[in-house]
């Protein structure tokens, strides 16, 4: 590293979170500005009881940490892993997420690399803020809302730091952790730079959930860190193990499937979830601890900073949701956020005193590393929404792709993983984001076995679901 740089981060989320202690360790001043006040609760359980904010209702739905999110913070940030573990976070090895219909579960030398973090939002949140907060190269402040930014005149400008409700502050590096609501078209609107160019792809869902505590550690129907996301015919449903014996239960509906409204009751929320013999088994050993939270519907969107092959701006990077966020059931976000980090610290090595090569380079790690989640992401959900809108809308579907040789998508990999080790392995290296999602499905040996095991087994095995009448009946539900 050439420089050691003053570095102002605006959020104090995971992502700023992740961002000030990776950096600082890298030999950065930061500044962590942060509108909310987030000082550390006391405790695990206070923290979960006070985690939910309107700024950021995502923080209290379902979380999982992906493999390689895992990997990344036992090479990067130790520490923070060990005292993950220590708060009760629980790892997940890959045989915990092993199907009934998957009849080898042999073990494989390559099989600790896909092991999943199973824990709350909350969790990990209140573990980064009291290991920030002790960090000597980085001083928080709450309370400090950021309202602009402070730059010098030029093609691209070069950002000099950030006006904030308390003044302004002068930095040589600004960091974007705000999330997917950032207001950084409007910052760089004001200090006349270019917008960004920003993509996004529909999700289309909803979702309720509501935390659960185990009654008993034994006798349960599956690992105490199991996840299960099953995409029913006219919903999706999850379950995720989580921290200290809590679980995580979640209905996602179509957004605009207005009959779903009454989930936020919980009363419905589990008459829907006992429509299901898989979750009706887990809520009978659950007592639940929350109320159901419900969240709108969000899109996938991807944020570029570099905009035909020139910087809209330079001494200013975006990290997280600030850059690209991916529809939540498949549990991305916190990998693509540390992902971004780890790229940044990268970047700064070689180009810490060149602002436009900081920003050129970042953003080409940004096209290599999470465009291509984005874009898997938006044409798994596209697939997915267009057979709902058919199934209970009537909506006409539309062409089916054209099949591409030497090729396979998520939906077939995903089929053949219930019934075969290596495909398995190999759909894990996509969910798990160790592999990007191309490289796999363009494998010529996860393709030949992939085809192979699905002539052999056509589909997935039949789940067992409500019918329209019952599911209605479950929606209609008493509230009171």
């Amino acid at each position: 590293m050439k420089k050691a740089l003053k570095v102002a981060i605006v959020g104090g989320s995971a992502s700023g979170l992740l961002s000030s202690l990776t950096l600082a360790r890298a030999g950065h001043e930061v500044v962590v500005l942060e509108q909310d006040r987030l000082k550390p609760a006391a405790d695990r359980e206070s923290a979960a009881a006070c985690a939910l904010r309107s700024a950021a209702p995502q923080i209290v739905q379902p979380h999982i940490v992906m493999a390689r999110c895992r990997l990344l913070l036992m090479q990067y940030l130790p520490d923070v892993y060990s005292r993950l573990l220590a708060a009760g976070v629980a790892e997940a090895p890959i045989a915990t997420q092993m199907p009934p219909s998957l009849a080898d579960k042999t073990p494989r030398a390559e099989d600790d690399r896909f092991t999943l973090l199973m824990t709350r939002r909350s969790t990990i949140d209140w573990v980064l803020q009291r290991v920030v907060l002790a960090e000597p190269r980085v001083s928080m402040r709450y309370g400090v809302r950021v309202i602009g930014l402070t730059a010098v005149a030029g093609y691209p400008p070069r950002v000099t730091g950030v006006r904030t409700s308390e003044g302004e502050l002068a930095a040589d590096l600004v960091i974007d952790a705000t999330g997917r609501r950032s207001p950084i078209d409007r910052w760089l609107d004001e200090i006349g730079a270019r917008s960004t160019a920003m993509s996004r792809a529909e999700c289309g869902v909803a979702y309720f959930s509501r935390h659960y505590r185990l009654r008993r550690s034994s006798g349960l129907p599956g690992p105490a860190t199991t996840r299960i996301v099953i995409g029913l015919d006219e919903f999706t449903v999850g379950i995720w193990g989580a921290d200290n014996g809590t679980m995580q239960l979640a209905v996602v509906p179509l957004a605009a499937d207005h009959r779903f409204k009454t989930l936020r009751h919980a009363r419905v929320f589990e008459a829907v979830m006992r429509t299901i013999p898989t979750y009706a088994a887990w809520l009978d050993v659950l007592e639940p601890i929350t109320e159901v939270f419900p969240m709108g519907a969000v899109n996938n969107t991807m944020r570029r900073l570099v905009v035909d092959g020139e910087p809209a701006i330079t001494g200013l990077i975006a990290i997280g949701d600030s850059v690209c966020t991916t529809n939540p059931t498949l549990g991305r976000g916190l990998t693509l956020a540390l992902t971004g980090v780890t790229d940044l610290v990268d970047v700064l090595d070689r180009h810490g005193e060149e602002p436009r090569a900081q920003a050129i380079a970042f953003d080409e790690l940004v096209g290599r590393h999470i465009l291509p989640y984005y874009e898997d992401q938006a044409a798994t959900d596209a697939a997915r929404l267009a057979i709902l809108k058919h199934r209970i809308f009537g909506a006409p579907l539309p062409p089916a792709p054209p099949e591409v040789a030497g090729r396979v998508t998520f939906e077939q990999l995903r089929t053949a993983a219930l019934f075969d080790p290596t495909i398995f392995r190999a759909f894990w290296k996509v969910m798990g984001m160790i592999s990007p999602p191309d490289e796999v499905y363009a494998d010529p040996m996860v393709v030949a076995l992939t085809q192979d095991v699905l002539r052999h087994h056509g589909s997935r095995p039949p789940i067992a679901q409500p019918s329209r009448a019952e599911l209605l009946a479950a929606l209609a539900t008493p509230p009171g």
